[in-house]
């Protein structure tokens, strides 16, 4: 049974995360912002809820220090959270920056870091380790007002290969997925075009997200190392004029 610990793992992808790796059978643990979705999503999956902000450090990391004293170790570390914290930059402040930035990129450096000072203090006897980092599309391509995000997630995509270089003695691989549009919102309405917009014919669902995180796990794909795979239907290869 894998040790997995989620960030973020209450609503949208995050979710689909956590009910695929329990659906696997690995023994779950996750944390989330918002309290009653947390407890929504441990009642449902029987995943063991952490209700925290990322930004807290040290609430971050004495969950992780918690479940490494409990469990000995973790297998799969899944850095999902994420916020937009979208805004014209003549509207913006340092501070949201700052909190999107800490949010999405900080806490997954945090999260690292921990797993890889255990591994080296057990003395490197686990063979297997999973770092999956959630990038966005937004790393390579832009709307107004989003600097703050496309930082974050630009930054994301390079700790991933700058970590899988370093937690490689540790038999850590590190990758990151970059989705596209991903439908998470129950109450939003998609039209025919939204779908058609998309050479593979529909918006995105959490769950592909998470199938590709249960893939990358797989203990026989210890070979894709480093990379960002994009999940967007096709739309980044799609020409467009307008």
């Amino acid at each position: 049974m894998r040790r997995v610990f989620v960030t973020g793992g209450g609503h949208g992808i995050g979710r689909a995360i956590v009910e695929a790796f329990t659906a696997a059978g690995d023994n779950v643990a996750f944390c989330d912002i918002d309290s009653e979705r947390g407890e929504e999503v441990a009642k449902a999956t029987g995943a063991r809820f952490y209700a925290l902000d990322v930004c807290d450090k040290e609430a971050l990391e004495s969950v992780i220090d918690r479940l490494l004293n409990e469990w000995g170790d973790i297998d799969i570390i899944v850095n999902n959270v994420g916020i937009g914290g979208f805004e014209p930059i003549t509207e913006s402040s340092v501070e949201n920056f700052e909190r999107v930035i800490n949010t999405n990129l900080r806490s997954a450096f945090i999260t690292s870091r921990l797993l890889a000072i255990h591994r080296e203090k057990m003395g490197n006897t686990n063979s297997y380790g999973r770092i999956v980092n959630l990038c966005s599309t937004r790393y390579l391509q832009s709307e107004a007002g989003t600097e703050a995000y496309a930082a974050s997630k630009g930054g994301i995509w390079s700790l991933t290969h700058a970590l899988a270089i370093s937690l490689a003695p540790y038999h850590i691989t590190v990758n990151c997925i970059a989705p596209g549009w991903i439908s998470v919102n129950e109450d939003e309405v998609l039209r025919p075009e939204d779908h058609e917009f998309h050479p593979s014919g529909r918006v995105g669902r959490a769950e592909d997200i998470a199938n590709c995180c249960i893939f990358l796990c797989d203990v026989k794909n210890d070979f894709i190392n480093g990379q960002c795979i994009t999940i967007d239907g096709g739309v980044t290869k799609k020409m467009i004029y307008i």
